[in-house]
């Protein structure tokens, strides 16, 4: 089956860093485009970063581009969100899906991290 582990998050205070892991199993993972999103609470969902199955094409949204950078090991399994210069409104569940899955909202969705940002 497949399956998501975020891990990493944390509180922080405005201006730090934090580095989110994404460990997942069930899936031929090197096939797919992968993808980090959150959610703050009375918010929709937005997606954070996408990265092409090699690495070799990335995406960011507006609010993040230039503070985050998302890579990704394919020998193992992992897909990763580097945050520096963070914001009080970067908080929220950060969580990872196959993009094609976060398109679709559907497949599997592992518990997420939740990311405070404040003084």
């Amino acid at each position: 089956q497949v399956q998501f582990v975020e891990s990493g998050g944390g509180l922080v205070q405005p201006g730090g860093s934090l580095r989110l892991s994404c460990a997942a199993s069930g899936f031929p993972f090197s096939n797919y485009a992968m993808s980090w999103y959150r959610q703050a609470p009375g918010k929709e969902r937005e997606l954070v970063a996408r990265i092409s199955t090699t690495g070799g094409d990335i995406n960011y949204a507006d609010p993040v581009k230039g503070r985050f950078t998302i890579s990704r090991d394919n020998a193992k399994n992992t897909v990763y969100l580097q945050m520096t210069s963070l914001k009080p409104e970067d908080t929220g569940v950060y969580y990872c899906a196959r993009f094609v899955d976060y398109l679709a909202r559907a497949g599997s969705w592992g518990q997420g991290t939740q990311v405070t940002v404040s003084s």
